[in-house]
This record gives structure tokens, sequence and C-alpha cells, in this order.
């Protein structure tokens, strides 16, 4: 089992959770601390419903009835995070049969690919993610320190930070997933150098014995007597 395709997992799917949390939340932009201390109220907004609350403790939310009188940019950071909810899904299916620990997706080489596809997925998620939440973040700051502005200005709300959040543990764990296909790699084979097999003339011309030594040299068995 991979440690680091597990890590990938852990941070994957932590980062779709908080997309879902960033997603449905409805504290994308709240009031000014400024203007809540005079009135006592808070209101907040988020991508599908305008939330008010008081000091009392009444609070009561109203949904976007229509999506025509929406802002534009609204509309554009809904179908971004909805974009990122959906890849981060799509991506969590892919790293559950890309991890090597399960016993569906076929071979190593299979199981390689479909980790590579689940990272690209998130990363993509993560991209989405980003992009809708500094899209909003920007509209935000813009008509903050904008002096000619004189409706109601809003402070960056707990969606956004959750938002920024689960893009950055998106983007890590795809990060991680498409440098795991390495790892299969890394693993080296042993090679073995064949001499061939040793005969026994082989050994014995290597390592003559006195036998082959007498053999070898049969005129030092006779001296010079034997010619007489």
């Amino acid at each position: 089992m991979s440690r680091a395709q597990i890590s990938a997992l852990v941070f994957g799917v932590g980062g779709f959770g908080a997309l879902v949390a960033a997603t449905t939340s409805n504290e994308w932009k709240v009031t000014t601390r400024a203007s809540s201390v005079i009135t006592a109220t808070w209101v907040y907004q988020g991508l599908w419903m305008n939330c008010a609350g008081n000091a009392l403790g009444s609070f009561h939310c109203r949904p976007h009835f229509t999506i025509f009188k929406v802002e534009g940019y609204i509309q554009a950071c809904r179908g971004l995070m909805i974009a990122a909810v959906s890849l981060g899904f799509f991506g969590s299916i892919f790293a559950l049969f890309g991890m090597k620990c399960t016993k569906v997706g076929g071979s190593d080489k299979a199981k390689a690919k479909i980790a590579c596809l689940a990272g690209i997925v998130f990363i993509l998620s993560g991209l989405c993610s980003m992009t809708g939440c500094s899209l909003y973040a920007n509209k935000i700051t813009t008509e903050f320190f904008d002096p000619l502005y004189v409706e109601q200005k809003y402070e960056l709300g707990a969606a956004l930070f959750i938002g920024w959040a689960g893009a950055s543990l998106c983007i890590i764990g795809g990060v991680i997933f498409c440098f795991s296909i390495s790892d299969n790699n890394k693993t080296p084979r042993m090679g073995y150098a064949y001499n061939g097999a040793t005969s026994v003339m082989s050994s014995r011309t290597k390592h003559p014995g006195a036998g082959d030594l007498k053999a070898t040299n049969p005129s030092k068995q006779f001296d010079k007597n034997a010619y007489v």
C-alpha cells in the first residue's frame, strides 16, 4: 500500500468536503463591523440565500427567487463552484479505483493511469474553486475600497476561506496522485549474470592435481640410468 496515495486521497477527499461546505454556506460576505455595531444587525449573503440576524437572536434567510435578477459575478461563482464540486466527486471515485489497496481497477499499469486521471481531476476542481472564490472576493474588496460606492459594504465571509482551503487541499492531493505513478517504476529489477555450467575438464585444467602433473611430464619419471 502506497503512503503517497493514502495521503493524496486524504487531501483530495478533505478538500472535496470543504468545497461542498463552502458552496452551501451563506457566509460568502458579511456586513462590516462598524455598521453592525451601530445597528446591532448582521447580514450574510451567499450564493443561494441572503440571511439577516440581530442581537436578540432572531435569524431569517431568504433565497434568491429568480436567477435572472442575480448579479453576473454570483452566477459565474455558482457555475465554478458547482463544477468544482462535481469534479471533486468524480476525482474521489477515480482515486478509489486507482488505489493499490483496492481490488478493482485492473493491473498496476491501469491503476497508475486511473490515479493520474484522479490527480488531474482534483487539480481542475481546485482551480475552479480558487477562481470562483477569488472572483467573489475581488468584487467585495473593490466595493469596500471604492469611495464612490454608497451602498452597504461587506467583508469577506468564512465560506471564502473554506473554499480557498479546500481548493489548496485538492490541488495538493492531485499533484501527489500525479507523482505517485513513478512509484511503480522505481522498483529495480535484480539482474543475474549467467556464466554457464563449469565442466569437470575445465575445473581440472584450472586446478591440476599431482596425477595430472605426472601425466603431462612423463619424461620426468625416468632418470638418465634408464637409457644406459
